[in-house]
């Protein structure tokens, strides 16, 4: 048996299944989608009816589909310290705050932020001081969103603006300040000028920031004379140090020598009344005496005489006496003589 076909057809008669037609495949989906809708009306339809029902289905599907997928996209939720504006067709809407929100998307934009960070900027810049010099100053900036309307809408780069702000306020302050007073006893101030003037910047432009707190954190003289401006600062330091340590000397100087004055004056006053005292003490004796030596001349002068010589032997312990009728003088060591005494009276 010959299987060579001219019509491509193999031995059984049927058609070669590479050259099978588009229009065939066509056919056989077609009864497939006719035995779907057949079996599920219950009857078939010859004029491609099936096709409505599995189409209705697929409609709802993607309706439903595309609902969720919008709802999705919708539908946000923020955190506690979060906030959102929402803009509709570029205009403001509303504000929202924590928890789900609903907005409508395409229509509607937002812009999320956290009002309650505290930011933080830093430049360094070199400013001229009133006195004409030089001086490197670098400065931080911390702040938070007051306003998230003003934020988002009022400016178009806020922080931007915060910057070029900073810069001018601490131009304008240094410049109201000598070099001394920047690099040295004037940051303190400098900072919150520099804060209340940045604040009144910010709040002229609405740009819904609030500063925080300003710190001058470094201020330094330029490169080509900090060697020089190191010494000048060493030599006030110095100066500041000898000018302590003399204070200290001062401190514990004055009060002694104020305590050591008064005591003086305190030995003095009594002394001048011990004096006093005894002054009238002997005038009272004297007068005494002078009743007692107008009553009894002789015997008052030979008792004076007898008190004088007692007090001047008593606190002598040599006596020299002139022997009548002798050159030489007696000598009497009665200090020896009371030495040699005692012992006998101990005996």
């Amino acid at each position: 048996m010959n299987w060579d076909n001219q019509n491509n057809q193999d031995p059984w008669g049927r058609k070669d299944q590479d050259e099978v037609s588009f229009d065939d495949l066509v056919k056989k989906f077609s009864a497939m989608f006719s035995k779907q809708g057949s079996g599920s009306n219950g009857s078939s339809s010859g004029d491609g009816g099936g096709f409505n029902l599995p189409m209705k289905k697929v409609f709802i599907y993607g309706f439903f589909g595309l609902l969720i997928i919008y709802a999705s996209m919708s539908i946000y939720q923020l955190d506690s310290p979060e906030r959102a504006v929402v803009l509709r067709f570029g205009e403001y809407h509303t504000e929202t705050g924590e928890g789900l929100n609903f907005m409508f998307a395409g229509i509607d934009e937002r812009y999320v932020e956290n009002v309650a960070l505290t930011r933080r900027y830093s430049q360094t810049a070199n400013m001229l001081t009133k006195d004409e010099n030089l001086v490197d100053v670098t400065i931080s900036v911390q702040y938070r969103i007051k306003n998230l309307k003003d934020f988002v809408l009022n400016v178009r780069d806020p922080e931007s603006s915060l910057r070029e702000a900073t810069e001018s306020s601490l131009r304008h302050v240094v410049g109201d300040n000598t070099l001394e007073e920047t690099l040295t006893t004037g940051r303190e101030k400098i900072a919150q000028d520099v804060n209340s003037r940045l604040q009144s910047y910010l709040d002229l432009y609405a740009t819904g920031l609030v500063v925080q707190q300003v710190n001058i954190e470094k201020t330094d003289p330029p490169s080509a004379v900090k060697a020089s401006f190191d010494d000048v600062v060493a030599a006030r330091e110095d100066k500041e140090k000898l000018q302590n340590e003399a204070d200290r000397y001062g401190l514990s100087i004055v009060p002694e020598a104020r305590g050591q004055a008064y005591a003086r004056v305190q030995a003095a006053e009594a002394y001048r009344e011990e004096v006093v005292a005894n002054a009238e003490g002997e005038a009272v004796r004297f007068d005494k005496l002078l009743a007692e030596y107008k009553k009894a001349p002789k015997v008052t002068r030979d008792r004076l005489y007898l008190d004088a010589l007692q007090g001047l032997y008593s606190n002598s312990t040599k006596v020299l006496m002139d022997v009548e009728g002798g050159n030489n003088l007696m000598y009497l060591p009665l200090d020896k003589i009371l030495e040699q005494n005692r012992p006998q009276e101990e005996d």
